[in-house]
């Protein structure tokens, strides 16, 4: 054999695609593999049921320990007219709507409460919404070039750049809803609504007169007051702070979803612990449309129990899951019993040397 082919050959060898022989590589490391059987998956599913029916009757008892009521508005009537408020904002372009929607509590609502609104068939979880916005801009770091991911709502039409830019910002939710009772009204703060977190890292208004740093952007286009506007009596939340822009800004996983609007004022002697029963008005300042996307408009007033808003959902899910494990675990117990003893049987029948009396 030559020089070259000895070169050849241990250059092949060298060149080989064969794994190196490695406990890892050879596949010789120790395995453990759980071996089914009836003696542990039946267990197993009878301790689940167990376990969950109780926990879900618990978490359904807290869940209905909180109180609330649900008012639809999406129709209510314009007052001093023969048309629903939704009817007239389709002939009205930016036009303002008042309606009122009476409310009544069944119960005392005691300790703090909350009132929501809730919108229906609302698809904040698109993509190209949820990334219209530009952060550096609500961080009041403002910038005459906003973000290329607000566009189509970067710019005015005569080329003005927009605070705070982006879809999701220029579809503020901008009903008014108050609550009375007896013709008086119910005093709701409006702060106090937005996480801490939020408020705290994620959003800054620019260091200064909020004014003066505003100057050279307009307000986006479906709204009807300015970034320094959005709340006349409270300076301190006003401009990119305003906690009502903060809520909406988080943008909700579903299409039908709740965000925190108001809460009760329990300084008021009268309310210190909650609202009584009784026959409320709700007033509605009706700015939002909803019909052209055949969505709904809802008020929520709810009060809180240990585990929060009312949600049945968790303790339901808990239950149902409990039921189904024990009724696979009753259905598997019966069909080993049921085979097992025809195994035994026919074990019987084969052996030769079974003797009979």
């Amino acid at each position: 054999m030559s020089t070259q082919n000895v070169g050849n050959e241990e250059n092949a060898a060298s060149k080989s695609k064969r794994p190196s022989d490695s406990a890892f590589k050879q596949q010789r490391l120790p395995a453990w593999q759980p071996v089914l059987t009836a003696r542990t998956v039946l267990p197993t599913f009878f301790v689940i049921g167990i376990l969950f029916i109780p926990i879900g009757v618990v978490l359904l008892h807290f869940s209905n320990t909180a109180n609330e009521v649900i008012v639809d508005y999406t129709q209510c009537k314009q007052i001093g007219g023969n048309q629903t408020c939704a009817d007239f904002l389709k002939n009205n372009t930016g036009g303002r709507c008042l309606c009122e929607e009476n409310v009544h509590l069944p119960v005392d609502f005691n300790g703090d409460v909350y009132m929501y609104y809730g919108l229906t068939n609302y698809y904040q979880n698109h993509r190209r919404y949820v990334k219209s916005r530009d952060d550096e801009q609500l961080l009041g770091r403002l910038s005459l070039t906003p973000n290329s991911d607000c566009t189509p709502f970067a710019y005015t039409d005569d080329g003005t750049p927009i605070a705070p830019c982006g879809a999701i910002a220029n579809s503020l939710f901008n009903d008014s809803l108050t609550l009375s009772l007896n013709n008086e009204p119910i005093k709701l703060f409006n702060t106090g609504i937005a996480w801490p977190s939020d408020k705290r890292v994620k959003f800054r208004n620019p260091e200064g007169n909020l004014n003066k740093s505003l100057e050279g952007f307009a307000k986006p286009l479906f709204w009807q007051t300015g970034l320094a506007d959005l709340d006349p009596l409270n300076p301190d939340n006003n401009g990119f702070q305003n906690e009502d822009l903060i809520v909406w800004m988080r943008t909700a996983a579903l299409p039908s979803f709740r965000k925190l609007y108001r809460r009760l004022n329990q300084t008021v002697p009268e309310y210190a612990k909650g609202l009584k029963a009784g026959n409320y008005t709700l007033h509605i300042t009706y700015n939002y449309p909803v019909v052209s996307f055949d969505g709904t408009k809802r008020m929520i007033l709810s009060t809180t129990s240990v585990l929060g808003g009312k949600n049945p959902f968790l303790g339901i899910a808990y239950i149902v899951v409990g039921a189904i494990c024990v009724t696979l675990g009753l259905a598997l117990l019966f069909i080993h019993m049921r085979c097992s003893r025809s195994s035994n049987m026919e074990m019987i029948n084969v052996n030769p040397h079974t003797q009979y009396s």
